[in-house]
């Protein structure tokens, strides 16, 4: 069983600089090119918070050349 499976592990929400979200466990190092987003708790609850936020689901670098063809 990993943390991931764990009851009892604690997760924070990270983001990357494309504006994906993902849950990184409390206890380990905050992996290169992610950035906390400002949630910390269970999975339950840090899904929960990703799925308010994440709701385009395209990169960011994507949208943005999106916009810009128009």
């Amino acid at each position: 069983m990993g943390l991931y499976d764990e009851e009892d592990t604690i997760f924070v929400v990270v983001r990357n600089d494309e504006d994906q979200y993902a849950l990184w466990p409390q206890k380990l190092p905050t992996p290169a090119g992610w950035h906390e987003a400002g949630m910390t708790g269970t999975k339950e609850e840090c899904t929960r918070f990703v799925d308010k936020q994440w709701t385009d689901m395209r990169p960011a670098s994507l949208r943005a050349q999106m916009d810009a063809n128009g």
